[in-house]
């Protein structure tokens, strides 16, 4: 039942001609490129809104069984 209804469809889009090859692919490079954009916008905001804050000192953890040797012999 699908098959026959996809047959028809590309029937129906091969015999009244639709987009160029061209045209199509404009809209969908443009799609792309506007999906990347928003995603963009996106990450943005958030990076925005993480720089608000500001950063406080991580409280020293007498637990930790690694302690944080960095640059200290």
């Amino acid at each position: 039942m699908f098959t026959q209804s996809l047959n028809a469809a590309i029937l129906a889009s091969e015999s009244t001609g639709g987009m160029s090859t061209g045209t199509q692919a404009l809209l969908v490079g443009g799609g792309i490129f506007l999906l990347f954009m928003l995603m963009l916008l996106i990450t943005m905001s958030y990076s925005n809104v993480g720089n608000r804050h500001q950063v406080k000192p991580e409280p020293e953890d007498t637990h930790r069984t690694h302690t944080n040797k960095h640059g200290h012999q």
